[in-house]
């Protein structure tokens, strides 16, 4: 399939790299407005066109296949001109920065056939994989409380706060990985650039089942970090992602409450084994660029559909208006 990329920033870099790797996709544009990123396309795929205006790459009849990898503000424009034009879109998260936008671009993708994909590469990570089918035998035993933390010094955005750059990348594995959806959302988080945008934040969801989950997010850390705890009834899991090979540690441990004495709960503590399971450790953006290749070939729906981003979307609109009223505990509405 014929693709144009508009955007060969960060994370651009690694999408050309996939699809010029990948013989289903054929890339035939690459389009940035910075003159010096289209020097590097040159340096590494000499064969391919560059530009500096999008429109050369949505108005071409040639191209089948779009890839948006921008500032978040740009999203929505360039995923609507290009389904207007007829092509699929590959957009990297978030789809847009507003549910009613996103909504209108996921709409028209449906009514036009099109295949509308959100570049949640987690949900196509190996070790996500595996603790997903974990969960589905019930090896873990009932979720009680899922504790997350993805911190980092910078990169600084302008256009989105911290939770819409890094907690999205959480919130669609916790999708992903469980049926429910939460019933609210309380956040707070402060901008210390001055700039209104938030570089520090932390985010708990409530359920109707007594699952709860908390999201700590950081452009402000000194250390990396990309860790979340699982806590299940009959065992714990650490999904540690920075990991170079043991990035799941499932615990055989948990607490047994004997409320038997009404004045008092003692608690025993089981403590077990550590079991480090196999996964894929196939690149996951590979196998994500093969999913969008499948769903415009076989016309499904892909892995990362229109419909979760949408979810992600409204959790994170929430969790913006209870940061805005200081912590307050914000009902979110079923999509």
């Amino acid at each position: 399939m014929k693709t144009g990329i508009i955007g060969y920033g960060y994370w651009g870099i690694n999408l050309v790299r996939n699809l010029a790797g990948n013989t289903n996709f054929s890339v035939l544009c690459v389009c940035d407005k910075d003159p010096s990123r289209l020097d590097l396309v040159k340096k590494h795929y000499p064969w391919v066109h560059t530009a500096g205006d999008a429109d050369l790459i949505l108005k071409d009849p040639e191209i089948e296949c779009v890839v948006i990898a921008t500032n978040p503000a740009n999203h929505y424009e360039l995923a609507l001109k290009a389904l207007r034009y007829g092509k699929h879109v590959l957009i990297e998260k978030p789809l847009a920065t507003h549910l009613t936008e996103a909504s209108h671009l996921a709409d028209l993708a449906y009514n036009s056939g099109l295949t509308l994909m959100t570049d949640h590469t987690f949900l196509y990570n190996g070790a996500v994989g595996k603790i997903k089918s974990l969960i589905e035998k019930n090896e873990l035993g009932r979720m009680l409380y899922i504790d997350s933390t993805r911190i980092n010094l910078g990169i600084f955005q302008n256009d989105i706060n911290v939770l819409w750059d890094l907690a999205t990348h959480d919130l669609s594995i916790i999708n992903y990985l469980l049926e429910e959806r939460p019933k609210s959302v309380v956040a707070v988080g402060k901008c210390h650039l001055k700039n209104g945008i938030e570089n520090i934040a932390y985010m708990t969801l409530f359920y109707e089942s007594d699952l709860m989950v908390h999201i700590h997010s950081s452009w402000s850390s000194p250390v990396k970090l990309r860790q979340m705890l699982f806590g299940g009834e009959k065992k714990m899991l650490v999904y540690n992602d920075i990991e170079p090979t043991e990035k799941i540690k499932i615990y055989d441990s948990g607490l047994l409450f004997n409320e038997e004495f009404k004045d008092q709960i003692l608690v025993d503590y089981r403590i077990g084994d550590v079991f480090i399971p196999k996964y894929d450790t196939k690149e996951a953006l590979s196998v994500m660029i093969e999913d969008f290749y499948d769903s415009v070939a076989g016309k499904r729906d892909p892995v990362a559909h229109a419909k979760s981003a949408l979810e992600i979307i409204n959790i994170l609109e929430c969790a913006e208006k209870s940061i805005q009223h200081h912590g307050k505990e914000i009902k979110i509405n079923a999509i």
